[in-house]
């Protein structure tokens, strides 16, 4: 049997920097990641669109507005130190018509609240910084907003967690908790504070230590259609004003660290947890508790699941797909958006007792154990800060 203080779960970017903060804390304690893949941030963490979010979606009171803004700032500095490549090409919001002005009006009063650089602009403005792009009037630009490759970034974490002291133990999968230790595929561990990074599983492990009773986790699939026209054809990333009341931000046009341009994501529906492609990572009883999960939330939600689903299952078509990037954009030609790109899950929690999408970072624990329930975007952004957040709830016993 191992022994370690810390135990983490999960080597997405949550976990391993949530490893790289308690070594600093607990600099002789013994901290151990196990990722149950054959490399780090295999999931959402390594699969997300790379957007570094500037935070001035959320409402000023929630943990988001709070870690994106310093994320933001954090994690623009370490690629900057790291010399990770980065495309700091801004983000304009645009309005399909001027029943969308007071909505934009809300994410500029939201963004001054939050202490963000965001700017009104007008339609002729807007067009200075991207020529092709579509709005009513007015848009907003936010300067702060940029992209890079999720994959570098966490990468040049890991190797930043295992040169301080963190052992990193990839393919090696959390199976149970019991009285006699914690038990993987590598072997059992004698473990003096467990955290649970474990992304799309965290509710199946938290419901181990007695947490997450009223929460579930549900799978979204997210899918983006790439570009081929040359880089630089599209300047800047392209959003439609959000639904304010969902924690999805609707199909956008997004150009990568590379220059390149890709359209969407999806926020399809999955059947189980890993449901990339095809049948391949299939579970019958995953398919059986999400099915009746989806069905649950059909009849009783209070965001209208149904109408959501439909929505996003209309997505899966290349020409839909296009037509509504199309809004945000001149010359979106479909002969241009052939091709996919590696889809995502998103893990979004759901109280099933009041039926609702969980907007904000959830966290659960005692003095034994810590559980990430709800890390949904912009986790990525928000990685560092947020994982000190969770570092200073931890009181070992």
């Amino acid at each position: 049997m191992v022994t370690s203080d810390f135990l983490v779960i999960g080597g997405g970017i949550i976990g391993i920097n949530i490893a790289r903060q308690l070594k600093r804390r607990f600099s002789d304690a013994t901290v151990i990641v196990i990722e149950k893949e054959d490399h780090c941030g295999a999931h959402a963490s390594g699969r997300n669109s790379g957007v570094l979010h500037a935070g001035f979606y959320y409402s000023p009171e929630s943990l988001k507005a709070k870690f994106t803004r310093i994320g933001n700032k954090r994690l623009t500095e370490y690629c900057e130190s790291k010399q990770i490549p980065m495309n700091r090409c801004g983000k304009l919001v645009v309005a399909k018509d001027c029943s969308e002005h007071p909505a934009l009006d809300e994410l500029l009063r939201r963004g001054k609240v939050n202490d963000i650089d965001i700017q009104a602009i007008t339609e002729e403005e807007a067009k200075s910084i991207e020529p092709r792009v579509k709005t009513c009037q007015r848009a907003l630009f936010s300067p702060t907003t940029s992209t890079v490759d999720p994959t570098q970034v966490l990468q040049s974490m890991t190797s930043d967690a295992i040169d301080e002291g963190v052992q990193v133990r990839c393919g090696v999968q959390y199976l149970k908790k019991t009285q006699d230790g914690i038990f993987t595929s590598g072997g059992a561990f004698n473990v003096g504070y467990l955290i649970n990074a474990a992304g799309l599983y965290a509710d199946k492990i938290a419901k181990d230590f007695g947490f997450s009773e009223n929460y579930k986790i549900l799978p979204f699939k997210g899918l983006y259609l790439y570009s081929d026209e040359p880089r630089g054809a599209i300047r800047t990333n392209i959003y439609p004003v959000p639904d304010l009341r969902n924690p999805f931000l609707g199909v956008h046009v997004t150009v990568t660290s590379e220059g390149k341009a890709k359209i969407g994501p999806t926020a399809i529906p999955a059947f189980w947890r890993e449901q990339y492609s095809g049948i391949e990572n299939f579970s019958l009883q995953e398919f059986m508790d999400l099915t009746l999960r989806q069905m649950h939330l059909i009849g009783f939600s209070n965001f209208d699941f149904k109408k959501l689903a439909l929505q996003e299952l209309r997505k899966y078509s290349r020409s839909h797909l296009v037509t509504l990037a199309s809004a945000l954009l001149d010359g979106v030609q479909p002969e241009h958006y052939t091709s996919w790109g590696r889809p995502g899950i998103r893990a979004q929690l759901v109280n099933m007792k009041e039926k609702s999408l969980q907007m904000d970072f959830v966290l659960e624990g005692d003095d034994q154990s810590m559980h990430i329930l709800n890390a949904v975007s912009p986790g990525f952004t928000c990685s560092i800060p947020f994982s000190e957040y969770v570092c200073e709830r931890i009181r070992p016993k």
